[in-house]
């Protein structure tokens, strides 16, 4: 009646095994460490750049525990601080010898000390937040009226286009602050003008002008279609923003939106705040320009004279000056996809490019009026802009996909289409407030809520044990293990780990043994009626299931209501909510009965069960049921 075939021991047994193997990570704790990250988005943290670090260390006489590239990124692991702040002063002497134009990132970190076997079985500790790890907090503010100026200077440019292909003469395009004014000479080629509005352009609203024999048409951007400018220049911001963070490696990085123009980053980990801007600093914004084939501008890159008007100087990536024009053809804004591939006739490594409809189109007139000129795609990094690549356009491209090819090797490839695709700012920012909280504060956060669970623990086990005996003992038993896999799952999950997640953390404890209560006290209400011991366990456990089933799915679906509508600290709560409830379930009924079943299955003459006393209100007596 109460026994456990075997397979359901080997579950129980695998489940702990997990548990435990994806548990310990968390407790081997975390080294100070310096991390080193390309500063630039073409410059790249290669094995080259690892033994450069490697001698300056050994130069500088520091022992770290380990140097190693990770995921495009160095760290180099020490036993305290002392050491860490040593060495971060010895790479930077070696690898920034210009502090006005860093090429690397030099950072304090924070890395798992978890061995090499439980990495192998992809085992690491759960992320902790910044309120428990330490880190630095930024609130960035984006120039709304920058995002609207790009629009009317991609619109303007749009606008000179399809008046040419209208074949619609006019008197030149200005632009006067937030309007832009097309000079039309006569009533004709006003309505024309009008209709072409009417039809491409309904994101500008128009107003008529004449002056003597001339007319204007004043157009700007219309209320709703800026709000809707302004909403997608914050997206495209957070997008890139969680591109480039992630590319440095940064640990589970916080990159959300707050109010209507400003963003909150989190760097958990991070210690030096100025560093932290540097990696904020490497959001780019990217733009497409021709180059410029005059003689002059020839003569310019030679000599290093001044520039042709309307032009400027860029350099490319092997150091050489190249003269580009000041209007921009394309900005990344235009970009969907980039990836890496052959040329299917000269097999030399190329980038492919996917622009969206509005880009597509105004890529094909380009190319068709440039065939045999060369096209710049230049990064701006931090003010200064690097030329990406300069193909020449060979034939007019349409459709939207463009092929960038030239000097390229496979590595260069991949590295130019993970640049592309990681976007560029739609907007400028800046930083308006930043906080660092130090490591030691985060510390002594996990200090206090590692104790407030451990001593919930320890109470609710100590008040099972007093009032149920064995079982109440069995019920602390389990759970543990139901604490013991909700740790293992948020680990796998490499979930971020909060003050509030440790607050749900200690209030699961207090929900789960609720189950064990409904559980013990069936069982003894089977013992009141007259129930045998073995009669009553196996009654008072398959009776409880449905009551346990119903508590916990309507406290489920509160805490799936808080992960879906919740944010940030009310998110945090309700992921270890909701994961310590399922837990729950498992250890309170599965694994609880396998120890029940374990300890009393085998007795086939069993007389009592040690489930403390057991009241019988009808005789006006308390009877001890072992």
């Amino acid at each position: 009646m109460n026994r456990y075939p075997v397979w359901k021991y080997a579950i129980i047994v695998i489940a702990l095994l997990l548990g435990v193997v994806y548990t310990l990570p968390n407790f081997f704790g975390e080294a100070p460490a310096v991390q080193v990250s390309s500063g630039k988005a073409t410059i790249k943290v290669d094995t080259s750049t690892l033994q450069k670090v490697e001698d300056a260390l050994k130069a500088a006489g520091s022992a770290p525990q380990s140097v190693a590239l990770e995921n495009g990124s160095i760290r180099a692991r020490f036993d305290n601080t002392d050491q860490q702040l040593k060495a971060k002063d010895a790479i930077q002497k070696a690898l920034i010898p210009d502090a006005a134009d860093p090429q690397f990132v030099v950072a304090l970190n924070l890395v798992s000390r978890s061995p090499d076997w439980l990495t192998a079985l992809y085992a690491s500790p759960m992320y902790l937040g910044l309120d428990l790890r330490g880190g630095v907090h930024f609130m960035l503010q984006v120039d709304m009226q920058a995002a609207l100026n790009q629009r009317l200077e991609a619109l303007s440019g749009d606008l000179r286009s399809v008046l040419r292909e209208k074949d619609i003469r006019h008197g030149g395009i200005t632009r006067n602050g937030q309007n832009l004014e097309l000079r039309l000479r006569d009533a004709q080629q006003v309505e024309a003008a009008k209709r072409l509005f009417a039809d491409q352009f309904a994101d500008l609203q128009l107003r008529e002008v004449a002056e003597g024999s001339e007319f204007r048409l004043i157009a700007s951007i219309k209320p709703e279609a800026a709000r809707k400018v302004q909403e997608q220049a914050l997206k495209q911001n957070i997008t890139t923003l969680h591109n480039r963070i992630n590319e440095l490696g940064v640990a589970e990085p916080v990159i959300q939106q707050q109010g209507l123009d400003r963003i909150v980053v989190q760097l958990p980990g991070v210690q030096d705040t100025a560093k932290a801007k540097d990696i904020l600093g490497r959001t780019a914004t990217l733009e497409v320009r021709m180059v410029d084939e005059s003689t002059e501008a020839r003569a310019a890159e030679q000599a290093g004279g001044l520039v042709p008007f309307g032009t400027e100087r860029y350099l490319e990536k092997d150091g050489r000056p190249l003269i580009v024009k000041k209007q921009v053809v394309l900005t990344g804004d235009n970009l969907t996809d980039a990836q890496p591939g052959f040329d299917g006739q000269t097999q030399e490594p190329v980038v492919n490019l996917t622009l969206d409809s509005k880009g597509a189109r105004i890529f094909k007139d380009v190319t068709r009026d440039n065939v045999g000129k060369r096209m710049a795609i230049i990064l701006f990094e931090k003010g200064k802009g690097e030329v990406v690549t300069a193909p020449v356009i060979r034939a007019e491209i349409g459709g939207g996909r463009v092929q960038i090819s030239g000097r390229m090797t496979t590595a260069e490839a991949n590295d130019t289409a993970l640049l592309l695709r990681a976007g560029s700012l739609a907007a400028p920012m800046e930083i308006i407030e930043e906080r660092t909280i130090g490591p030691s504060l985060g510390a002594e956060n996990i200090a206090k809520g590692f104790d407030s669970v451990t001593w919930g623990f320890l109470v609710i086990v100590a008040f099972m044990v007093i009032y149920y005996a064995m079982f109440g003992l069995f019920s602390g038993i389990a759970l543990g293990v139901n604490l013991l896999f909700l740790v293992a799952i948020l680990s796998m999950l490499q979930a971020t780990l909060t003050l509030p997640g440790m607050a749900a953390m200690a209030l699961a404890l207090g929900m789960a043994i609720d189950s064990n209560v409904l559980i013990n006290e069936r069982v003894r209400e089977e013992l009141r009626n007259g129930a045998s011991p073995q009669a009553a366990i196996h009654a008072g456990y398959d009776r409880a299931w449905a009551t346990i089933l119903d508590s916990n799915i309507t406290t489920l679906i509160a805490g799936v209501a808080l992960l879906a509508f919740g944010s940030g600290p009310v998110r945090g709560f309700a992921v270890v909510h909701t994961i310590g409830i399922l837990t729950s379930m498992f250890s309170a009924v599965f694994f609880s009965r396998g120890l029940v079943n374990l300890w009393y299955g085998g007795k086939k003459k069993l007389k009592s069960v040690s489930i403390g006393t057991v009241w019988r209100p009808e005789a006006g007596t308390a009877v001890k049921a072992d």
